[in-house]
């Protein structure tokens, strides 16, 4: 078929305007739950790159390198300040795995948590997840990839090209023998990986969390990493949609931004009160680390302590009200008193930790004597009945012994986490909290 000329000036007329009239059409405002359930989703993530752009931002950095954190770092979010640290972040390609080596270690708790780039965990090397294989040369490897891998390796699949590593050695009162163990964890890479940075976005912290800035370039930040959850693609279609119409015009921005004011707040109360079976005043007991379509409990988890584990491994704790549903005030003080026959080392299969963060940065705060836990090897002072009180305030409380005592921040809110590491079935059943924080004169 032949067209003339002129025809053709008539079809690209057409054209340009049938593009035109296109640009006009509105994008259609996504419904409130829509544009939560997007938000809530998304932040998830954004918590992640915050993180991963924080680590690779700090000196000496580098990816496939290991770093030893030293023994009783607080430099940290909610601290774990019971174990010798290590941490990398493991970056792979389709030719070039990680050989990752895990020392043996006997008679203490240890695990290499494996968390993929949305906080969910990949694996736990110990004797406990991996009894064929606790301990030794590993090799990490991207998904569907087939390099040549030492033949002692056991081969771990990551969800993606990047993995966070932590690994724990319980000090167990023992500092220089918890050093040399941790110093035998090892990782290289087999060669030179490409790397692709972190997605950008604008640095944020939990007081302040991101704005409407987060439905930016959508596309860049979801195709970096594989989400595993069953209804990524559904949530990741809801986002879509809300970036579309985010990104529309200004007014249609201004929107999003204006909802997300009042989605931040309801966020954080339900952090606070309702992500998790909410006992005895403290919320906690939810299955974490892995957590299948509940997207929001996974933001909640690297909202308030990234890099949360399985519940076989720990289950976590946090209180941020009294007994009479306070704001836990550091400027006041309070006892946690234990039943002789619910003592916090009777259901815990390794071990126990309460620590006290300042809110909402989930940091230690200073304190003259630099004690910002407790644990089952703190020198602490049973009752005459064997019941158990710990004390928590700016100064020593009367009647609690002072090594029993956590101090806290005058003037300053706090939260407490309470850590019970392979914990036994009476928790896992939900039928062991600690106890209330009491205010007292």
């Amino acid at each position: 078929m032949i067209v003339s000329r002129l025809g053709l000036v008539a079809l690209g007329m057409i054209g340009m305007a049938t593009a035109s009239l296109a640009q006009q059409v509105p994008v259609p405002k996504p419904d409130n739950q829509t544009i939560e359930d997007a938000y809530i989703y998304l932040l998830g993530r954004a918590l992640v790159i915050r993180q991963e752009h924080m680590d690779s931002g700090a000196p000496g950095f580098a990816y496939n390198t290991i770093k030893y954190n030293p023994i009783g770092s607080a430099d940290w979010v909610n601290p774990n300040l019971d174990t010798a640290y290590i941490e990398a972040w493991f970056a792979v390609d389709d030719d070039t795995p990680v050989i990752f080596e895990v020392p043996e270690i006997k008679d203490r708790y240890y695990t290499a948590q494996i968390l993929d780039e949305w906080g969910e965990v990949i694996a736990n090397i110990n004797e406990r997840m991996f009894p064929s294989k606790p301990f030794g040369k590993f090799a990490l490897v991207k998904p569907g990839s087939m390099p040549s891998l030492p033949a002692d390796a056991g081969r771990i699949e990551l969800h993606s090209a990047k993995a966070k590593l932590l690994g724990r050695v319980e000090i167990k009162g023992d500092k220089d023998a918890a050093l040399k163990l941790q110093k035998g964890f090892k990782a290289t890479a087999s060669g030179s990986p490409q790397i692709k940075t972190p997605p950008a976005i604008p640095m944020f912290d939990n007081k302040d969390l991101i704005g409407v800035e987060i439905f930016d370039n959508v596309d860049a930040t979801l195709s970096s990493a594989l989400d595993v959850a069953p209804n990524a693609a559904e949530m990741q279609q809801k986002v879509r949609a809300v970036a579309a119409y985010a990104t529309s015009t200004e007014e249609a921005r201004a929107a999003v931004d204006a909802q997300i004011d009042t989605i931040v707040p309801e966020f954080e109360e339900y952090v606070f009160t309702k992500s998790a079976p909410y006992r005895n005043h403290w919320v906690g007991g939810s299955p974490v680390g892995n957590y299948g379509a509940d997207y929001r409990l996974r933001t909640v988890a690297n909202y308030v302590g990234i890099w949360a584990n399985t519940t076989d491994e720990v289950i976590y704790f946090a209180a941020t009200r009294d007994a009479d549903e306070q704001t836990l005030d550091g400027s006041n003080s309070y006892v946690m008193h234990f039943a002789a026959d619910k003592l916090p080392e009777t259901v815990v299969d390794a071990f126990w930790s309460v620590i006290l963060v300042g809110v909402p940065e989930y940091r230690v705060v200073p304190n003259p004597l630099n004690r910002f836990n407790l644990n089952n090897f703190s020198p602490l002072q049973k009752e005459a009945d064997g019941s158990l009180k710990l004390a928590i305030g700016p100064k020593p409380v009367a009647g609690v012994p002072e090594p029993n005592w956590l101090p806290s921040p005058e003037g300053k809110p706090f939260s407490l986490t309470f850590r019970t590491y392979v914990p036994k079935d009476v928790v896992k059943r939900g039928e062991w909290t600690p106890p209330a924080l009491t205010k007292v004169d």
